[in-house]
């Protein structure tokens, strides 16, 4: 009895053994077919969701929604063409309040005096050396490569004191990590932080060059704090080695700590167009 007993034991062990490996079997046959059904609606959605930066342009003024943007770290690399000094005519040529008289921005009607006005300004594009941030590797597993990338600081001083004078900012501090990060200080104690959430480029067959940025703004001074997220998208057409011609719309968003976010919720509440011309400076 004692023998029986254990082979039952035996038996009894090998069952539920295998029973395991049955289920483990099912579980495996059942993950896989979750992961391919994920896997089918996946690419079964709609490509039209991912929006291209062509068909946003063209869609233009009727957004309903943030761009769709690929990149999340890192600056916009653009072409070899655009690398040094430009002078730029910018001129405000459209602005748009789509839930006006009810929600106004508090600068769109400031902004009216700069309609069909030329600014002039300079901006920068150079090259740098890129790392890849991978904080598994060792240095000497790093690829370095280069990129032509905007001038961030430079440009913000040069932009600010075409609107506001000399004396209408004190400094623009930068950093790059993890996401560009520019502190634009003005005179009494007020500031402008501007961090890059994310930005998307492409450079189509007929030698347009596009690309579109996403930041979240914070507005301090001694009492108050504004937040909005701003959409830059541009359209750039190389004329000649010395003279680039572009579209820009600029688009302003509510943040979800504004009292009005949810009425509008990822709606733009302003949009402004502006027609560029960039003339390269002599580099001699």
């Amino acid at each position: 009895m004692p023998v029986a007993k254990e082979l039952y034991r035996i038996g009894d062990k090998r069952q539920e053994k295998l029973r395991k490996k049955n289920d483990l079997t099912l579980f495996i046959r059942l993950l896989l077919i979750i992961i391919f059904c994920l896997c089918l609606n996946i690419g079964l959605i709609p490509q039209a969701s991912a929006e291209s930066l062509s068909e946003r342009l063209k869609t233009y003024p009727n957004w309903q929604n943030f761009p769709t943007l690929n990149h999340h770290q890192g600056e916009i690399n653009y072409p070899n063409g655009f690398e040094g000094t430009w002078q730029v005519i910018s001129i405000l040529v459209e602005q748009i309040a789509p839930f006006a008289p009810t929600l106004v921005t508090p600068s769109f009607e400031g902004n009216r005096r700069y309609l069909e006005k030329p600014l002039n300004f300079k901006v920068k594009f150079q090259l740098q050396s890129v790392i890849p941030s991978y904080s598994w590797a060792i240095p000497s597993l790093f690829k370095v490569s280069a990129a032509i990338i905007a001038d961030r600081r430079y440009n913000a001083e040069q932009i600010t004191r075409a609107y506001l004078g000399e004396s209408g900012i004190l400094a623009v501090k930068l950093t790059q990590k993890p996401s560009p990060r520019l502190v634009t200080i003005f005179p009494q104690q007020r500031r402008l932080i501007s961090t890059v959430i994310s930005y998307d480029q492409r450079l189509t067959e007929t030698d347009h060059f596009l690309t579109s940025e996403l930041t979240h703004q914070q507005f301090e001074d001694k009492n108050n704090r504004y937040f909005n997220q701003v959409e830059t998208t541009t359209d750039y057409r190389l004329i000649s080695p010395t003279k680039i011609e572009a579209q820009q719309i600029t688009a302003i968003y509510l943040s979800p700590q504004d009292p009005n976010y949810f009425s509008v919720q990822n709606r733009p509440v302003a949009l402004y167009r502006y027609q560029l011309s960039l003339i390269k400076k002599d580099q001699s």
